[in-house]
């Protein structure tokens, strides 16, 4: 990842309703959310929601579907991990011991998800 793709994705994360959509996206995985649920979920107002999801869409974090009259909206999992990865890339300083725990939960990818009922 380069330099200024960084700065627009970690630019995008820093507001607090763009950061919760983006982990709720996360957390919701490759299905993905309809845009009327997460404004429900976040208690955002629609129009302000769109404009976040527009910023975190030119950043490359979220991408759109349509369903029908639904826009389901999903984490970018790729750019994540490229951004977690230029964050990485330069750590440690020769002590592997300051990002060993980081590369240890990145290792692990994601916690099993227990089945809904």
């Amino acid at each position: 990842m380069e330099t200024k793709a960084a700065v627009a994705s970690l630019s995008a994360l820093a507001h607090e309703g763009r950061l919760s959509a983006f982990r709720l996206l996360v957390q919701a995985g490759e299905q993905g959310l309809p845009a009327g649920e997460i404004a429900r979920r976040l208690d955002i107002l629609p129009n302000t929601l769109s404009a976040s999801l527009n910023l975190l869409s030119h950043a490359d974090l979220v991408t759109a579907r349509r369903e029908g009259r639904s826009i389901i909206y999903t984490a970018n999992y790729a750019a994540m991990r490229a951004l977690l990865t230029f964050l990485m890339e330069d750590c440690c300083a020769g002590a592997p011991e300051i990002c060993a725990p980081l590369a240890a939960i990145a290792g692990q990818g994601c916690p099993a998800q227990s089945p809904t009922a």
